[in-house]
């Protein structure tokens, strides 16, 4: 009995709330210069991640503004914040590859093409089709 327990304790891990990013990176990653990268040296930064890195040195707001911007507890942010910077550390001092990726994030206000596959924002008054094939069969994230 109590090896089933313990058994249903290792498969019951909580889902993880997606977090509300304003914009994801409009860019790949980052490759360091002049070094060759060796397979296994990536740094891999998610998309909530890279907002929390936004918001609190680049737009220079406080840990809880930011939490709720990104609709996230303090002490959760602080900790995506901390991963973050510690990612970035290793990059920099190992010379690693920088690439993001999707993790648990919702990106406000933008659109993904069904036809060309893209995403994009579109401003407030502006007609709702893709900017590259016209296409009007959008799904909004």
């Amino acid at each position: 009995m109590f090896i089933n327990f313990m058994a249903k304790l290792i498969y019951m891990t909580r889902h993880k709330k997606d977090r509300l990013i304003q914009m994801a990176p409009n860019f790949s990653g980052f490759k360091p210069e002049g070094i060759q990268c060796k397979s296994g040296s990536e740094v891999s930064i998610s998309f909530e991640e890279y907002e929390a890195l936004n918001l609190c040195d680049y737009e220079l707001m406080k840990q809880s503004e930011a939490a709720g911007m990104m609709k996230i507890s303090r002490p959760t942010f602080t900790r995506i914040y901390e991963s973050v910077r510690r990612k970035i550390a290793k990059a920099f001092i190992e010379g690693s590859y920088i690439h993001f990726e999707n993790g648990n994030s919702i990106i406000s206000g933008w659109y993904k093409c069904t036809n060309c596959q893209i995403t994009f924002t579109l401003l407030d008054n502006a007609d709702k089709c893709c900017p590259v094939c016209k296409s009007q069969l959008l799904n909004e994230n």
